[in-house]
């Protein structure tokens, strides 16, 4: 059976189950790229008793930087290894953050919308990434900034990320509303509800 775009490989244990590996890195979207400019940008975080913690473009890439190399693993079978990233952990941001609650809410500039919860996104699991391969992070792959949650499925990475809010239950964005699951651990094949 003939693979578009990839190889199958489904003996390398890099791999999770039903994924094949590319060296390209799709663009996948459910609609137009939107165009940030860094002056404007503002990443924040919301809490439950009204507070908002605010950075914008040069103070969050003036935050100590990681650089990242991980893999990442997209829902509709594709899976990328190796993949290198900069950009600030959600540990650094959540630092002086106070929240009784589990879970968050990612909001992206053009409304896209998906849930997590803080165990997923903290302890060095995650980053707000603003480089990719050395160079600036690409608008068509959620340039200037995006989430990455790479040990989750990479719907959950959210481009073009503009803020977490914080929520009491595990509501479900855009992506879970439309039957993907609450979840997305792409080494128990959870794509859907």
């Amino acid at each position: 059976m003939a693979v578009f775009g990839g190889r199958r490989r489904n003996h390398d244990p890099a791999l999770p189950p039903g994924q094949y590996l590319t060296e390209s890195f799709p663009v996948l979207s459910t609609g137009p790229t939107p165009s940030i400019d860094t002056d404007g940008w503002e990443f924040s975080i919301h809490t439950e008793n009204g507070r908002v913690h605010r950075w914008d473009w040069d103070r969050l890439t003036s935050l100590p930087a990681e650089d990242i190399t991980v893999d990442i693993h997209c829902v509709t079978r594709w899976s990328k290894l190796g993949t290198r990233w900069r950009g600030v952990s959600l540990d650094r941001l959540f630092a002086e953050v106070e929240t009784g609650l589990e879970h968050v809410m990612a909001h992206s500039y053009g409304g896209y919308t998906t849930n997590l919860s803080l165990e997923e996104i903290l302890d060095g699991r995650s980053w707000i990434a603003y480089g990719y391969d050395g160079g600036e992070l690409d608008p068509e792959h959620g340039g200037p900034a995006r989430l990455l949650v790479p040990h989750l499925y990479f719907w959950k990475s959210a481009k073009w990320v503009r803020g977490l809010v914080m929520h009491s239950e595990d509501d479900p964005g855009f992506w879970e509303e439309n039957g993907y699951h609450l979840h997305g651990d792409p080494w128990r094949e959870e794509r859907h509800s």
